[in-house]
C-alpha cells in the first residue's frame, strides 16, 4: 500500500470546503453541481458524502468555518472592551470598531480564502435562498445581540426600535462593502484597490457608520411630511 497516496480526513475536508467555497461563489449554490465539486476539490463523491453527508450539510460547513471564528473574535473583542471600561460602557466608535475588524481581516486574506468568502457572503445576501439566510442568521445572532445590548447602553438616548433600524444599516452597508463589488469605479476619481485596504477601510466607514448612529432624530411626521 502506498501510504503516501492516502491523504488525511482533514487535508481532504479542507479542500473540498475550499473547492465548495470558490464555487458557490462563481456559480452559486444551485448553479454548482457536485459534479463540478468533485471535480474541482480532486474527490470522489463518497468523500463528500463521508465528511458532509449531503450538499446543504457542504453549505453549512462553509460558512460555519469562516463566522463562527469571526463572530467568536467579535464577542471576544466586545468583552474586552467591556472590562476595559468598567462600570461604564464603551463608546459607540469603539464598539463599531470592535464590529467591523473582525469581518475586515478576511478582505485582505488571500491566501487562505477569506477574500473568496466574503465575495461568497456578498452573493448570498442578493439571492433569494430563504434555508441559507436563516442559517446565516443564526450563526449571527448571538453577537448581534451582545452588540445590541453593548449599543443600547452606549446609547440610552436612541429608542430601542430607532437603535434596530440604525444597526440594520450598519450591518447592511458592511455586508455591501465585504462583497467587493465594483461599484465604487462607477464614482470618478475612486480607487478600486482601496476597498481591499482593511485599516483604510476601518476608518472610512467607522466615520461613516458613527455619524448614521448618532445622528439627531427626526419626528416619524416630518419624515412623512419630508417624503
Amino acid at each position: 500500500m502506498n501510504l503516501r497516496a492516502i491523504k488525511p480526513p482533514h487535508e481532504t475536508r479542507t479542500r473540498i470546503l475550499d473547492a465548495a467555497e470558490e464555487l458557490f461563489m462563481q456559480h452559486g449554490f444551485e448553479g454548482t453541481s457536485m459534479r463540478t465539486l468533485t471535480g474541482q476539490a480532486s474527490v470522489n463523491l463518497a468523500a463528500v458524502n463521508y465528511h458532509f453527508g449531503s450538499k446543504d450539510a457542504l453549505i453549512e460547513a462553509v460558512f460555519r468555518r469562516r463566522l463562527d471564528p469571526m463572530n467568536a473574535a467579535r464577542i471576544a473583542e466586545l468583552d474586552r472592551l467591556e472590562a476595559a471600561a468598567g462600570a461604564s460602557p464603551p463608546d459607540a466608535e469603539a464598539i463599531i470598531r470592535a464590529f467591523l475588524r473582525a469581518s475586515l481581516a478576511m478582505i485582505e486574506d488571500t491566501k487562505s480564502g477569506g477574500r473568496n468568502f466574503t465575495r461568497l457572503l456578498g452573493r448570498t445576501y442578493t439571492e433569494p435562498s430563504k434555508p441559507i439566510r436563516a442559517l446565516i442568521g443564526q450563526l449571527y445572532a448571538p453577537a448581534m445581540a451582545r452588540y445590541k445590548s453593548a449599543f443600547e447602553r452606549a446609547l440610552p438616548e436612541l429608542p430601542k426600535d430607532e437603535l434596530i433600524w440604525r444597526m440594520h444599516f450598519m450591518f447592511g452597508t458592511l455586508a455591501y462593502t465585504l462583497a467587493a463589488t465594483d461599484t465604487v469605479q462607477l464614482i470618478a476619481g475612486a480607487k478600486p484597490e482601496d476597498r481591499y485596504d482593511a485599516a483604510l477601510l476601518e476608518e472610512r466607514l467607522t466615520a461613516f457608520l458613527i455619524a448614521g448612529l448618532v445622528a439627531p432624530l427626526h419626528s416619524r411626521r416630518g419624515v412623512r411630511k419630508a417624503a
